[in-house]
């Protein structure tokens, strides 16, 4: 290797390790800890979801599941609706399963390596290596997207990551790149050193190259093809889909909410019936309430990878008449319940969705 090699030993770890003490983020809620717990809540907050967005709900989850035996006590509703509008649902069962096992096979204790961390449910590879690195400062590389980004840059790694071979070359690159003394204080710097270069400085579309510790070794940057970096072909199409939600409501106000499906979107989660068409939904009322039936403005949810047109119709019924299961609730019922966030927010009187008289 070369002395401008960026791979030469302990070089990068001791350039981010430097600059994340004086310039990283430090006050975040979830750092400055090394509660396995808190850790592995604000991970998995953490995927596909943007900072701002997880810090009020971080610290409202905390207020409720203040550690992991509250947490695997809880009931999945509750748990559901702590987290509704944080989307990924599948994440708030598979954090709800974890906090179980880690009860019910470890005493409530987490285990301490990033090895033993995987076989929990919803823990992956980069996760269990944070929470490893993190808090017991095991020599765990981590690879989440914005990593990927600083470390393709910094290599000039341009194999496609579509392919399972180059993702597994990378990971070996990015465990040669590690800290390898003072692993107690190295360790836990370092993997949060790499995340505050992806979230604030090696940024996807305008990297500040000049604030960078890196730079000097920097492949990217010394080709000047820092957009060119990661490579990964294969991308999700958006797609667009028409849902049609019934909001049922008695004399009382109560209104008839019914649960997901375990699969699929907003699996597992309560609410309004969704059909396909308005057809459909008729189809389902009583033939007398059908000219009742108010359709009110349609509206689009967006996804990662699909847009949602949610077209609410509104109609007043008795309880007898939807034979189907679920539950009518009234409205300050719905607060203990898991809602997806657009429903949750037509459903709310203050949101302006009410219908007209």
């Amino acid at each position: 290797m070369g002395a401008a090699d960026p791979r030469a030993p302990v070089w990068a770890a001791q350039q981010v390790v430097q600059w994340q003490a004086t310039h990283g983020r430090h006050a975040l809620p979830w750092q400055n800890t090394r509660d396995p717990y808190r850790v592995w809540l604000s991970e998995i907050m953490l995927q596909q979801t943007q900072v701002a967005a997880v810090i009020g709900y971080y610290a409202r989850f905390l207020e409720r599941f203040p550690d992991v035996q509250a947490l695997a006590d809880a009931s999945e509703d509750d748990v559901f609706a702590h987290w509704a509008g944080l989307g990924y649902y599948s994440r708030a069962r598979n954090l709800h399963a974890c906090a179980r096992q880690v009860v019910a096979l470890h005493g409530g204790q987490f285990p301490r390596t990033a090895e033993a961390l995987q076989t929990l449910p919803g823990i992956g590879r980069s996760t269990a290596s944070a929470v490893a690195s993190f808090c017991f400062a095991e020599r765990v590389a981590i690879l989440d997207g914005n990593v990927k980004r600083v470390l393709t840059r910094l290599l000039g790694f341009g194999e496609d990551l579509a392919e399972g071979r180059n993702e597994r070359a990378l990971w070996a690159l990015a465990t040669e790149l590690l800290p390898q003394d003072d692993l107690d204080n190295a360790m836990p710097r370092y993997t949060q050193g790499l995340m505050d270069l992806g979230a604030t400085v090696c940024t996807a579309r305008s990297p500040a190259c000049l604030l960078c510790p890196l730079q000097a070794r920097c492949v990217a940057r010394q080709q000047g093809r820092m957009q060119d970096y990661p490579v990964k072909t294969r991308k999700l199409k958006r797609s667009r889909a028409s849902w049609w939600l019934l909001w049922a409501e008695d004399a009382a106000g109560r209104i008839f909410i019914a649960r997901r499906p375990a699969t699929g979107i907003w699996s597992g989660l309560h609410c309004l019936p969704v059909f396909e068409d308005e057809d459909a939904l008729l189809a389902a009322l009583p033939m007398g309430a059908r000219a009742l039936a108010r359709p009110l403005p349609p509206f689009t949810h967006v996804l990662t990878h699909k847009d949602l047109l949610l077209h609410p119709v509104h109609v007043q019924l008795a309880q007898g008449d939807l034979p189907r299961e679920g539950q009518w609730l009234l409205p300050e019922e719905l607060a203990g319940i898991g809602l997806p966030a657009p429903v949750k927010k037509l459903l709310n009187p203050t949101s302006g969705w009410v219908p007209a008289p």
